[in-house]
Order: structure tokens, then C-alpha cells, then sequence
């Protein structure tokens, strides 16, 4: 069925349909920019938030990296900032296949429908139904003076009192009316048919024809502004295979999350390597000796400190009270096992240095060719390459050689204190069966740090638990005490610490409540 056949007689409402179409377009269009200005907001909101959340690079060596926990919030993050660049790839497919086409389609329907004349012809028709009027009009008028022109001839005629000059010219007057009403008659017969002849053409040509390409042009319209609907859903499901490998990762992320494995790397990450204390022996002060220090007492060892023996009751700090902790090539200022790993990262570096071997080799070759061949470099220019060269292998060599002995003297040190406990009976031992071992991994400073200066404080802390402080270098402290920090961990769980009356030692990070400096 054909608008120009059904609708004929319709034109206002198709015009008014055809306009209420174009701005449905216009209505979807800002609709659809609406969506995208969302979804850009969406992605750059989510974008922020992973910004926020993720580590900064500074931050990504710390020891929390190696946590499977910590690990899988940072590939979540990523997975979410991966999630963000997919809403805002919709939001640009959007903008482009639908707003910015449909946009530009729009504005040729309209320039199409403008071209589409019923206005004109419409015009054409209403100008030849005057011109019908007026010589139906005229014809009516000029009908009417002719009768009344004829009805006076004959009543002039029927006058006895008139003369025949009067019936003469009245009947002349009847005959000249006469014609012309009769020129207006065939005038308005002739206006008639063109009229008719228009308006069946109107009708049944003109008018057809402009309805079915204004039916035509609203189909299409139609027809593109549901292909706009299309990709409104398109646009997201082409890229919602890719949100799912977003979604799928996160969800990866989670079950990657090894609690044991992370409990493990804590562990090897902080264990000092120190033996937990054991009880403490009882002295009978009524017998009047120390039957802790006799020779033939036992007790169960307590670390660092009851390898002193009989100069356990001297104080043996890791670093005196009132001295700045020093750093030592050695790292003897750390607990033994964070020692131990210290030392092996320091060889390790030493190792990853050996850039210098295939130089010196290189310039080895490069010396041989300038010799056979001078005309290709001079081989005293390489000499000071060579031994500059040669010299950086050596400071390496001496280095790393030094690095290995000191690992394995701790190496060693740590199996003879391992013998040592295994082989006293309940882990006792006896004050002089046993070396004083310790004496060479804990050292009294001199005194000449005494009067060293006092290290300014970077923060404090309040403890959270009771810590004895049995062990060479650290401190003991009650829960709820406040204390200054005065260095601060290192990666290797421990906490350098003063009281208010000076003395200084280390404490377990995990125990206390860190507040630092800005």
C-alpha cells in the first residue's frame, strides 16, 4: 500500500510524520552522545581509581611484592585499567559509527525532503482553481447583464411609448450582453477542463508520486536509524570478549592467591636466624653461689646471648647505647640470617658485573688486528682501554672472592652452631665445653662512641606486645610503651629503636605501631 493511493488526502499528517522522524534521529543521536560522554566518564573514573591503588614505582621492591595476596591486587588493578580502555573503546565506536553517521545521514534526508515540491504543485493547482473561479464568476456576472439586458429590449419593445430609435438600441444592448456572456461561457468551459485536467493529474500523478518518495525517504530513514539501534548493542557485544578476558583475569588473580606460599615468603623474608630463648636457670642466692654460672650446670640455650657463657651478664649490645648503628661491608650489623642473604645479594651483584670479561676479550682481538694490520688502528690506543679493563676484573675478582669467603665462614659458622645444639643433651650445653662463637658475630664497640652524636629521630612507635629483647642487638620493651625510631626496616622485619634515656636496639616491625616523620 502507497501513501499517494491511501493518503491522498492527508499531506498535512504525512509532512508532520515525516518531521517527527527526523527529530526521533536527532533525539537518538544526542541520546547516544549522552552514552558515550558516560561510559568516557565511566573509564576515566576507573582509570583514576586504579592510578590511585596501583603501587608506585619506588614502592614495587618492597617486600609485600612477593606476596601472591599483593601480586593479584596488582593484576587486578591492571585487568581493571585494561576493563577501562574497553568502555572508552565503546564510547568512540559509538561517537563514530553512530552519532557522527546518522548525524550526516540526517542532513541529507532533510536536503532530500526539501527537493520533494508538493508545495509547488499543490500552488500550481489552487492558481488554476482561480482562474476557474474568476471565469465562472465572470461568466455568472456577464449571464445575469445579458438576461436583464434582453428583458429591457423586451419590455422596451412592448412599450408603446418608446420610440424605434430606444427599441433599437435596447436590443442592440440585449444582443452585445448576449455575446459576451457568451465569450465568458466558453472562457469558463475552457477553464473548467484545464482545471480538471490539472487536478487528475494532481491527483493521480503529482500527488502519488511526491507521497511515495516522501514514503521512500521515511522508509530509509527507518530502516538506517534501526541499523543505529543495532549497533547501539553491537558496539558493546564486539567488545565484550575482551571484557570477559578482563573479567576472567581478575578472577585468575583471585585464585592464584597462595596463603601458604605467602606465609612461606614472609617467613624467609624476615626470620632473623635467632634460637628462641630458653628458660631461665635458678639461682639459689640461699646457698650463696650463682648456680647459673657453674661449671656443671645445664641449660637450654637462648640464643645469641647464652653463647656468652660466663660473660653473660656483661652487656653485650650489638651496637652501644649511645652509638649510631654502622653499616659494615660485612653486614655483621644484621641479624644472621638477613646476614647471610645480604651477603649472597652482594655476590650475586658481584656476578651480574661480568660485562668486563667479554670487553676485555673484545679489545684482546681488537689489539691483535691492529698489530697484523696497522693501516686499521694504532694498538697503543687500546692500552689504556686494556688496562683500565683489566683492572675493573681484578677489583671484581678480589671483591667477589672476598664476598665468598665471608658467606662461607657464616655458612660454616651457622653449621657449628647447629653441631653445637644438636649434640648437647635437651639442646643444653656447659659454659666452657662450649666457644664463645658469638664473640664473632657480636662485638662490644669501643668506647669511643660514647660521645658519638645521638641520631636524630625519623618517627615513633608504641608497642603493640611485650618483646624481651633477649637477643645481641635489640631491645626489650613493654605493650604500650613509646619509643623513638631511629632507623627504620630495611626489609628484613626489624626496627631500630631509643628510650628516652638513651639506649637503643632493635625490635620485631610487626610489633609495634610506626608512626614516621613527614
Amino acid at each position: 500500500m502507497d501513501w499517494g493511493t491511501e493518503l491522498w488526502d492527508q499531506y498535512e499528517i504525512i509532512e508532520k510524520h515525516t518531521q517527527s522522524g527526523l527529530d526521533l534521529v536527532e533525539k537518538y543521536v544526542k541520546f547516544v552522545k549522552e552514552r558515550t560522554e558516560i561510559e568516557q566518564n565511566y573509564a576515566k573514573q576507573l582509570r583514576n581509581l586504579s592510578k590511585k591503588y596501583n603501587v608506585k614505582r619506588s614502592s614495587k621492591d618492597e617486600p609485600d611484592c612477593r606476596l601472591s595476596s599483593y601480586q593479584a591486587f596488582l593484576d587486578i588493578l591492571n585487568e581493571m585499567n585494561d576493563y577501562a580502555g574497553q568502555r572508552e573503546l565503546i564510547a568512540e565506536n559509538m561517537m563514530m559509527n553512530i552519532c557522527i553517521d546518522l548525524t550526516k545521514y540526517l542532513q541529507e534526508v532533510k536536503q532530500e525532503r526539501k527537493t520533494v515540491c508538493f508545495r509547488k504543485a499543490q500552488q500550481n493547482l489552487e492558481s488554476t482553481y482561480k482562474q476557474l473561479d474568476s471565469s465562472k464568476k465572470r461568466f455568472e456576472r456577464e449571464w445575469r447583464e445579458a438576461e436583464r439586458a434582453a428583458q429591457y429590449a423586451e419590455k422596451t419593445d412592448q412599450d408603446i411609448n418608446a420610440t424605434k430609435a430606444d427599441v433599437e438600441k435596447a436590443k442592440q444592448q440585449a444582443h452585445m450582453r448576449a455575446h459576451v456572456a457568451e465569450e465568458c461561457k466558453n472562457d469558463y468551459a475552457a477553464q473548467l477542463q484545464k482545471y480538471n485536467k490539472e487536478q487528475q493529474h494532481f491527483y493521480f500523478s503529482d500527488m502519488p508520486l511526491i507521497f511515495n518518495k516522501l514514503q521512500d525517504l521515511d522508509e530509509r530513514r527507518v530502516r538506517r536509524l534501526a541499523q543505529g539501534y543495532n549497533l547501539f548493542s553491537d558496539t558493546e557485544k564486539h567488545v565484550m570478549p575482551i571484557i570477559g578476558k578482563c573479567l576472567e583475569g581478575i578472577t585468575k588473580a583471585g585464585t592464584s592467591v597462595n596463603e601458604r606460599n605467602d606465609s612461606m615468603v614472609l617467613i624467609e623474608q624476615n626470620k632473623s636466624g635467632f634460637e628462641r630463648p630458653g628458660d631461665l636457670d635458678f639461682e639459689d642466692f640461699s646457698q650463696g653461689i650463682n648456680r647459673a654460672s657453674s661449671d656443671t650446670s645445664l641449660s637450654t640455650p637462648k640464643g645469641p646471648m647464652d653463647l656468652l657463657g660466663k660473660n653473660r651478664g656483661k652487656n653485650f649490645w650489638l651496637f652501644n647505647k649511645k652509638s649510631k648503628p654502622t653499616v659494615t661491608e660485612d653486614f655483621t650489623h644484621l641479624p644472621p640470617e638477613q646476614r647471610r642473604k645480604r651477603l649472597q645479594h652482594k655476590r650475586d651483584e658481584i656476578r651480574c658485573m661480568s660485562i668486563y670479561f667479554p670487553i676485555a676479550e673484545a679489545l684482546g682481538k681488537m689489539k691483535d688486528v691492529y698489530e697484523k694490520n696497522p693501516q686499521m688502528g694504532d694498538p697503543a690506543s687500546l692500552a689504556s682501554q686494556i688496562t683500565q679493563t683489566t683492572q675493573n676484573i681484578e677489583r671484581l675478582r678480589a671483591e667477589l672472592n672476598k664476598y665468598e669467603v665471608i658467606l662461607t665462614s657464616v655458612v660454616h659458622l651457622e653449621m657449628l652452631l647447629t653441631l653445637v645444639f644438636s649434640l648437647s643433651p635437651d639442646g643444653a650445653h656447659s659454659d666452657e665445653s662450649t666457644p664463645d662463637t658469638s664473640q664473632a658475630i657480636y662485638a662490644e664497640f669501643d668506647d669511643d662512641f660514647e660521645d658519638e652524636e645521638l641520631a636524630a629521630p625519623i618517627g615513633t612507635c608504641i608497642a603493640m606486645y611485650n618483646f624481651p629483647g633477649a637477643s645481641e642487638g635489640t631491645i626489650s620493651m613493654q605493650e604500650g610503651e613509646e619509643l623513638e625510631v631511629v632507623e627504620g626496616d630495611k626489609g628484613d622485619g626489624w626496627t631500630r629503636v631509643r628510650r628516652n634515656n638513651g639506649d637503643e636496639g632493635y625490635i620485631p616491625t610487626s610489633y609495634a605501631t610506626i608512626t614516621l616523620f613527614k
